[in-house]
């Protein structure tokens, strides 16, 4: 399929996002196993929500797009290599906190630094300025996207 739109590529919007997801994706295995480390896409999305604070397992299934099965799964494997811990949530006894270990911390410092660089090798030969537009229209197609307007 030709489109006007990407007159040169021949690609439609959806694949050229699919792409440059697995591309990136990709770029950020093959830094991540450079460093020893062996995490899934779904594991790096956890470990990266919960750098920003204590989170549940429905927030962190949302995030890593998995099921709160999986996610109790991938809870515990990551449990298991001493990143994350669980407690009781007070004020929910049915509820569980998650947070990184010290080790969890450690290692997210380190990963983090895996996608700055594979960020960096995205944009690179862009402009401060092009890298803002770049952003602010991939934010504006996902917002269009996920719009509960019609």
């Amino acid at each position: 399929m030709n489109s006007t739109a990407f007159p040169h590529s021949g690609a439609s919007l959806g694949l050229l996002f699919r792409q440059v997801r697995d591309a990136m994706w990709a770029r950020m295995k093959l830094e991540l196993a450079n460093l020893g480390h062996d995490l899934t896409f779904s594991q790096y999305i956890t470990l990266k929500k919960l750098a920003m604070g204590t989170a549940g397992v429905t927030d962190l299934a949302r995030a890593a797009e998995v099921n709160p099965g999986a996610m109790t799964r991938l809870l515990d494997r990551l449990e298991a290599k001493g990143l994350v811990s669980r407690t009781a949530d007070p004020a929910d006894r049915r509820a569980l906190n998650i947070e990184l270990t010290e080790s969890g911390l450690a290692i997210w410092q380190d990963i983090n630094k895996c996608g700055e660089r594979v960020r960096e090798r995205a944009m690179a030969g862009m402009s401060e300025d092009e890298r803002a537009v770049l952003t602010g229209l991939l934010e504006r197609a996902r917002d269009n996207l996920t719009s509960t307007e019609s």
